[in-house]
């Protein structure tokens, strides 16, 4: 599958790497292609990875994750446009300071015919390069249309290592950023540290 994920900081780069280590074609989109941090990613990479400019990565992929910070959202949705259309696309924000942390509402408005999900915005990069605590798999809480996207996302999920736990359509991303704040909250007021996750458990 090709992947192109928006932002090579700490949550892209392991998404990236992990993705490419089970045979997905990687890109990452990124402002400066030149940027010396890029190359020594992709020294560190196995599979088929590449790093190219933003517009260029996002028209090549069928998936794209958005890993980039919550301000340059709009930013990058107004340089994206139609090259949106039809594709499946997650978003991986957070903009804590905002009672709305993900950027759902401004991703659908501005590209209305994608699907669309939120996943990979609820734990700590740690957690995704690692995908277990004590030997316990991790689960990953996400939602989106339930669509055909649905299945693909869950194979993105299961690649990373995590068991995808699907909570259902866009109406649950509040769900879902109460989930991210209780992981802020554990990980730092409490002083848990960030290799913290969460499992359901059931009878």
């Amino acid at each position: 599958m090709k992947i192109t994920v928006l932002g090579a900081g700490n949550i892209g780069a392991t998404l990236g790497k992990k993705w490419a280590a089970q045979g997905h074609d990687v890109i990452f989109g990124v402002r400066d292609v030149t940027a010396a941090k890029y190359q020594t990613l992709l020294e560190t990479m196995t599979g088929q990875a590449a790093v190219a400019p933003t517009v260029e990565a996002a028209a090549a992929a069928e998936v794209i994750v958005l890993a980039i910070p919550g301000a340059a959202v709009n930013e990058t949705l107004a340089q994206l446009g139609s090259t949106l259309a039809d594709k499946i696309i997650i978003d991986a924000t957070n903009q804590i300071s905002q009672a709305d942390m993900s950027a759902v509402a401004t991703i659908a408005a501005a590209a209305p015919q994608a699907k669309l999900f939120r996943a990979f915005n609820t734990l700590g990069w740690e957690n995704f390069e690692t995908p277990e605590l004590d030997s316990v798999q991790i689960d990953l809480f996400y939602c989106g249309e339930s669509s055909a996207g649905q299945e693909t996302v869950d194979q993105l999920i299961a690649d990373i290592g995590l068991r995808p736990v699907y909570l259902g359509g866009l109406d649950k991303a509040p769900v879902l950023d109460a989930l991210t704040r209780l992981w802020f909250t554990l990980a730092y007021e409490q002083g848990n540290g960030r290799r913290l996750a969460f499992k359901m458990l059931r009878a």
